[in-house]
């Protein structure tokens, strides 16, 4: 059995696969294979592969299928992993060079379940643009039971962990939704007792011109529904009890998370039915005011650490455009 299995979907992305693939191609975890799902690619992507299969044939295993999205290739590539761990990585992104070799390494040494590293964006040119430390101020092996504020805080990203396989047994990235990460990655997080996490900055977020101007949708609503997925999966785990936490969870990624997307909705209509839907998950699941605003993440209050364009768009949405809602709303 291989040590890691590394998915990697791809679609149309012809100008950047070869730097993902060589990334890792060239670990310095030999024993690991490279699951490649050409996800309907309408470019040279399936070229390129072709190449990388031929000159690496142990690592590289190649799959084509007709285009079903990115949790739809993700699980095509899951049934296809025959190692003890799965990785995930962006075909778009790179990753260092001991990347695998250091996570198996920790997961093994502290018989985790999951392990996650640190990741950092960056543009088309290789800078560096932002680093994203994930677990500050923690020690290298978190038992979940007397440290889990880990699932409130962290961020859910899938491409900067590696999960034990046994994790993925009864489920899978949720097709046809935006978001899926958010989704599926803390109830991952729900089966496991230990977490082990190593500060280096193993992962590299490609930042793509092309993607930064995507237009912002109604899509945005599936972070709300992805949050009423976890909330279920939390009350049938053997964390139930931490209530705490859980509210924790929906503030960051319910309201925050959501937030950071709704502040990119440029059409009115979409923006005000957006901003309603919020407000009935607010006040569904009892969240106040106060409670945002005094949100703490890693022990410091969120709000407050955030660079000074994004406080101000969260500071006036909750005294402004909440009140304008419900004046709006009782029409």
């Amino acid at each position: 059995m291989k040590k890691v299995s590394v998915i990697v979907p791809v679609y149309n992305v012809e100008n950047y696969l070869k730097k993902c693939l060589d990334s890792l191609v060239q670990q310095t975890l030999d024993d690991i294979e490279i699951i490649v799902m050409n996800d309907g690619s309408q470019d040279n992507s399936q070229k390129i592969i072709d190449e990388f299969r031929q000159n690496f044939p142990s690592k590289i295993k190649s799959f084509e299928k007709e285009n079903g999205g990115l949790s739809d290739a993700r699980n095509f590539g899951i049934e296809r992993a025959n190692a003890e761990f799965i990785g995930f990585v962006d075909s778009d992104d790179y990753v260092s060079e001991t990347m695998f070799e250091e996570m198996y390494n920790l997961a093994v040494k502290h018989n985790a379940e999951m392990v996650i590293c640190n990741l950092q964006k960056v543009d088309e040119q290789g800078k560096i643009t932002q680093k994203l430390t994930q677990i500050p101020n923690m020690p290298e092996r978190i038992d979940l039971e007397s440290h889990f504020s880990v699932f409130s805080d962290i961020s859910y990203f899938a491409c900067n962990k590696i999960f034990k396989r046994e994790l993925f047994q009864n489920k899978r990235f949720k097709k046809g939704i935006h978001f899926e990460d958010i989704q599926l990655i803390p109830q991952l997080l729900l089966e496991c007792k230990t977490v082990a996490q190593t500060q280096k900055f193993h992962y590299n977020y490609l930042e793509r011109s092309d993607s930064i101007t995507k237009t912002h949708t109604e899509k945005g609503l599936d972070i709300l529904k992805a949050v009423e997925d976890v909330e279920a999966a939390f009350r049938k785990s053997r964390y139930s009890d931490k209530k705490p936490e859980l509210k924790n969870f929906q503030i960051l990624e319910g309201v925050y998370t959501f937030l950071a997307y709704l502040a990119f909705v440029k059409e009115d209509e979409v923006f005000r039915k957006m901003s309603e839907e919020l407000e009935k998950f607010i006040k569904g699941k009892r969240i106040s005011t106060t409670e945002i605003l005094n949100y703490k993440r890693f022990g410091k209050n969120y709000i407050l650490s955030l660079p000074l364009k994004k406080r101000i768009f969260y500071l006036l949405y909750f005294f402004k455009m909440r009140s304008i809602l419900r004046i709006l709303t009782k029409k």
